[in-house]
């Protein structure tokens, strides 16, 4: 049998006063809890606060705005508005409908990441489910995009590649290649963080003041590192799948 990871102080919250309801949820849906007196896991409370922090940091953004004296808060997220559009722009056609998009993506990805640098909580990208959720989601936005962007048929075309008598080879790389990226993403996100935050605990352990301050450092740039690449290759693929040949 697995044997039952370590919950942290906030899924043992949950697992006291909201075992029961999650486990309703579970067995109503065909997939009771392995353990029904520990049903939240690490990697759900860890997303569920991050969403909490970002929806408290952004009801003070808006009763904040101002465009004579802009404060900290509305500095930073006005940078980081204009970092992501600018990337966009680079990569997709009409860029300014997608930016919600990589924005949203980038800014929950960070959060996820960087939280694993506080005392007493982790990283829910350390956990494969968590960059696989993120990664369908890119593959059902921008294959959805180029949809709607090119109309069924012609989105379609574009996996037979440039010529037509190469179809036949292309079409099996193109199907090959579209279906891989989903995992590529969650490989990508999943290994980094997790290899991260384990080299940051163990010097943790074994080390004091400045060594760790140092991997410290090293874990939140790996956190925007991976953060940027997600948006990145997203952006690409969105870009890909909206582009018109000329």
């Amino acid at each position: 049998m697995q044997e039952h990871e370590v919950d942290l102080w906030t899924t043992k919250l949950f697992n006291d006063f909201l075992a029961a309801p999650l486990n309703s949820l579970l067995n109503a849906v065909g997939r009771p809890a392995a353990d029904p007196a520990h049903p939240w896991q690490n990697w759900i409370t860890m997303e569920i606060l991050v969403v909490l922090i970002i929806m408290v940091l952004f009801a003070i953004l808006k009763s904040r705005l101002s465009a004579d004296n802009p404060g900290k808060l509305q500095i930073l997220f006005e940078t980081i508005y204009e970092f992501v559009a600018g990337q966009a722009h680079d990569a997709v056609e009409h860029s300014s409908k997608y930016v919600p998009f990589f924005g949203t993506i980038f800014i929950f990805i960070l959060f996820m990441n960087l939280i694993g640098v506080i005392p007493g909580f982790e990283s829910p990208t350390m956990t494969p489910a968590v960059p696989l959720a993120l990664a369908v989601s890119v593959f059902g936005y921008y294959n959805w995009m180029g949809f709607r962007e090119q109309g069924l048929l012609r989105y379609l075309a574009h996996f037979a590649g440039p010529v037509w008598w190469m179809a036949p080879l292309m079409i099996p790389i193109e199907i090959i290649s579209t279906l891989a990226r989903p995992l590529s993403l969650t490989v990508r996100l999943f290994a980094n963080m997790f290899a991260g935050e384990r080299v940051t605990m163990t010097f943790l352990s074994l080390t004091y003041l400045a060594i760790p301050a140092v991997f410290m450092g090293l874990h939140v740039f790996v956190a925007f590192l991976q953060a940027f690449i997600f948006m990145l290759l997203a952006m690409i693929y969105v870009g890909g799948a909206v582009a018109h040949e000329h």
